[in-house]
């Protein structure tokens, strides 16, 4: 089959002329082809991105200014939906509701899981406890004297915290234990 396909070709290629003269004189094309372009310079290409990165930063403040100067919206206000009280520390000082809510929770969980203690355990916590409220009570007289005393505050908010703080561990002491069941 690849002979029969062959001879076909072959017969058909001799049919062809041996020389095709071209139409036109086509050398100065392919000269010019081959010859190098001229060289750009390395500039060009940067300094037509930073014109266009100019002209875009310039069109868009241009659009922004015209934007805000010409609406005649008045400047809306948004007022936050916290409002922050100022504290104030020394005989004056309450604390805020969430604390003492907490707090007499803790001191009910306390006071209940105290009698399931050994009166040893309880002289101990009570001991913590009435030094924590006497630096309480020492504290809160020093800031009457220096309300503004940031160091007199943080050692008064430090104080409370160990006061929750006591409460939550031993109110969860006898819970846990209750709760083990791996002994």
């Amino acid at each position: 089959m690849t002979d029969t396909f062959d001879d076909k070709l072959d017969r058909a290629a001799r049919q062809l002329a041996p020389e095709i003269s071209p139409e036109r004189d086509l050398w100065p094309g392919i000269a010019e082809a081959i010859e190098p372009a001229p060289r750009r310079s390395r500039w060009t290409p940067m300094l037509a991105q930073a014109a266009a990165v100019v002209l875009l930063v310039g069109a868009s403040s241009g659009i922004t200014y015209v934007l805000t100067a010409g609406s005649g919206v008045p400047d809306t206000q948004i007022s936050p939906e916290l409002v922050f009280e100022q504290a104030s520390f020394g005989n004056d000082y309450n604390l805020g509701p969430e604390f003492q809510q907490a707090r007499n929770g803790l001191r009910a969980e306390l006071d209940a899981e105290m009698a399931r203690l050994s009166p040893e355990a309880r002289e101990n916590i009570q001991a913590n406890l009435d030094l924590i409220h006497q630096a309480i009570v020492e504290v809160n007289a020093a800031l009457a004297e220096q309300p503004d005393n940031v160091v007199l505050q943080q050692k008064l908010l430090r104080a409370y915290r160990e006061e929750l703080t006591l409460l939550r561990r031993v109110g969860g002491l006898t819970r846990n234990v209750m709760t083990r069941n791996d002994i």
